[in-house]
């Protein structure tokens, strides 16, 4: 009925509206055509014999970006021009996520979009800031990351710092982001910038993330902040980005672009955009301070259980039972489970206790379930986000099996992930 294509753009009046937009892959349906709007989002037209359509060409994929003035695209252009001086090498790990994605117009598909060419045309002005070189050990969604990708990125950014890169930027997808952040910081001690980033909405869309969130990510990696960071977002304008501690950050909405932040704990600072001057709000490992090292041991048989009014206790003895080595509950405010808990806690493998709560700090010696949970052997996780004491938990049983050292280990602050004053608002 229609002889428009896939990735044609064009233009539809119908029923004294005009629609201007891509064409998308259609439904089966052969009098419907979809189109994506400028807003990013796609509408369903259904065509008919008074329906008329104009071809206006097809789109070529461009990331989306902050608009500029004519005179501040022409002094970026300049500045581009110009010859410069040596620039540091960063490495860019891409896992997959929405910052590593476009979308094909003639097939609907998303694809990876994160080799270092790729990258340079579509975000020129990060070859301001640094050079790179890019690897992609695995494309996959942030839900199918499990223990072993992690190993394989803390071996990876292990190389590629041994290998002279002067920072790594890892591209990520939103939703684990704070599991991989958490165990990378457990796992590696290194001496330049390791930064976590991704995107909340995808490239295509004028309402996208993931231009000032690469570009603020290369400029941390180039910076003095030597320790494994996530960098999104500050707001829901194009203004600044958080830095958060790789241990400390929390994804806190399903789809705002300010969606991270730092939990009982300040960021470690901010890059401002488009200047791209960092500010500092907190002491962190400086470049060079840490020799570069590499602990990739994890014990993947950990668990996190959530506890709940009426939850059966004997989920603790399923996971004794089928081998797991140590358990993460998350319980009420204090860090409290129901009393019918307390005999399955006494079991022979660590249990470390965290909070519902967003922020506060956990303690089981205020009321009376609580000093009974630790005369049954719970560890107090302090302060600790539940997913990160999760992969601490891992990682610490990769180091050792000995109990009292995994409770002193675990009562620790390793990496910045147990903080002695936490914020509480």
């Amino acid at each position: 009925m229609f002889n428009a294509n896939e990735g044609n753009r064009v233009k539809i009046i119908k029923d004294g509206l005009e629609y201007r937009g891509i064409v998308m892959p259609s439904p089966k349906s052969k009098d419907t055509l979809v189109l994506k709007l400028a807003s990013g989002y796609n509408i369903g037209i259904k065509i008919d014999e008074k329906t008329k359509i104009e071809i206006m060409g097809d789109e070529k994929f461009s990331i989306s970006k902050p608009k500029r003035s004519l005179g501040e695209r022409e002094s970026e252009k300049t500045k581009r021009d110009l010859v410069k001086k040596s620039l540091p090498k960063v490495s860019i790990i891409s896992t997959g996520g929405t910052i590593a994605s476009r979308v094909d117009y003639r097939t609907g598909a998303v694809t990876s979009q994160f080799k270092a060419e790729d990258i340079m045309r579509a975000i020129p002005e990060l070859s301001d800031i640094a050079t790179y070189d890019s690897e992609i050990p695995f494309n996959i969604l942030s839900e199918n990351m499990s223990p072993k990708h992690w190993i394989k990125l803390a071996r990876l950014t292990y190389d590629k710092i041994k290998k002279g890169s002067y920072g790594v930027i890892i591209t990520h997808g939103t939703d684990t982001m704070g599991f991989t952040s958490s165990s990378l910081s457990f796992m590696l001690r290194t001496p330049v910038p390791v930064v976590l980033v991704g995107s909340q909405r995808s490239s295509d869309r004028p309402s996208s993330d993931s231009y000032v969130n690469a570009i603020c990510a290369a400029r941390v990696a180039t910076s003095d902040i030597s320790e494994v960071s996530v960098v999104m977002h500050g707001s829901t304008s194009d203004d600044f980005c958080l830095i958060h501690r790789g241990t400390k950050v929390r994804k806190m909405h399903t789809s705002r672009r300010d969606a991270f932040h730092s939990v009982n704990s300040s960021p470690l600072g901010r890059v401002i955009y488009p200047g791209l001057e960092i500010e500092e709000f907190q002491p962190h490992k400086r470049r060079g301070e840490e020799e570069l090292r590499l602990y990739d041991k994890l014990e993947e048989r950990c668990a996190l259980i959530k506890f709940y009014p009426g939850a059966d206790p004997n989920i603790i003895d399923f996971y004794v039972d089928d081998g797991y080595k140590g358990l993460v509950i998350e319980g009420t405010g204090l860090g409290h489970v129901s009393s019918e808990w307390i005999p399955q806690l006494k079991a022979d493998i660590p249990i470390v206790i965290t909070s519902q709560c967003i922020y506060g700090r956990v303690c089981d010696r205020v009321y009376g379930t609580g000093r009974e949970m630790l005369k049954a052997g719970v560890i107090e996780g302090e302060d600790m986000l539940p997913e990160t004491a999760l992969t601490k938990l891992m990682w610490v049983l990769g180091q050792t099996d000995d109990l009292e050292e995994v409770r002193s280990l675990m009562q620790k602050n390793i990496v910045g992930e147990i903080t002695r004053s936490s914020i509480t608002s």
